[in-house]
């Protein structure tokens, strides 16, 4: 549990650190990394075994490497720090992020991204269900979701901001009450199954400036540990509310 340290101007300040979780309590576990981030740039963790709340409202200039699975809440309210996981996450990672990075080289389980302001979440492989669930845009943050397989139902549910991006296939009830944000799909609907209040629709300049940066990330992050879906940024399809008022015509009056 001892931070390795560098020396700088005779200043010695320690810049990485390894904590090895295994079957330690939540509670514990938290704990431990956030003593080791007070003094460290870098925490390293071994072992990760559903730990929950790991690397809540970190802020930047700090970073978690997690081996194993970390639990629920994952960078939970993350607030400009750094999170890679390298195996499988559980659900609701980046619940109500503000900002930073989380990248995880495998899949995720329900609800990432959830009340997500800002910030980018890059996932290898597909994700569970309501993924970007109430995700909004707050000032100059613009969140954004990179998922590189499947989706499951509910991707984007009332969405109210942001982007996804999907390269693999959507599942049922794709972003459902979904008012506001963007969505980027690898495998367009067939205009009989966009949903009500939705647009389907070629992407132009403006998009293709949004959406190429995050496809580069998402292959950056992931050179060499999965083949890439062969189809270039201008083939993907938008999915779009309709209007600033998609679904006004199921209010009472």
């Amino acid at each position: 549990m001892t931070p390795e340290t560098t020396s700088n101007n005779n200043a010695t300040k320690a810049t990485r650190a390894v904590a090895t979780l295994g079957t330690e309590p939540f509670q514990e576990a938290n704990e431990k990394v956030r003593e080791l981030l007070a003094h460290a740039d870098t925490v390293e963790i071994q072992q990760a075994h559903a730990q929950r709340y790991l690397g809540c409202a970190m802020p930047a200039g700090k970073r978690l490497e997690i081996h194993g699975t970390p639990g629920n809440d994952l960078a939970c309210y993350l607030d400009g720090g750094s999170i890679e996981v390298f195996g499988n996450a559980q659900d609701q990672v980046g619940n109500t992020m503000n900002y930073g990075e989380v990248v995880v080289h495998g899949r995720c389980g329900d609800a990432a991204g959830y009340g997500m302001r800002g910030g980018t979440i890059f996932v290898r492989d597909g994700c569970g269900w309501r993924v970007g669930v109430h995700m909004k845009e707050y000032e100059e943050h613009r969140p954004a979701i990179v998922i590189g397989g499947d989706a499951g139902s509910f991707l984007g549910e009332y969405q109210a901001g942001g982007v996804i991006v999907l390269m693999g296939h959507a599942g049922a009830y794709l972003g459902t009450g979904m008012h506001g944000g963007v969505m980027y799909l690898a495998h367009p609907l067939a205009e009989s199954a966009v949903p009500a209040g939705l647009v389907q629709e070629p992407l132009d300049a403006d998009d293709l400036a949004v959406l190429q940066p995050l496809l580069d990330g998402y292959a950056q992050h992931f050179a060499g540990e999965r083949s890439l879906p062969d189809i270039p940024a201008s083939d993907y399809m938008k999915l779009r509310p309709a209007s600033s008022r998609p679904y006004s015509s199921m209010y009472a009056r």
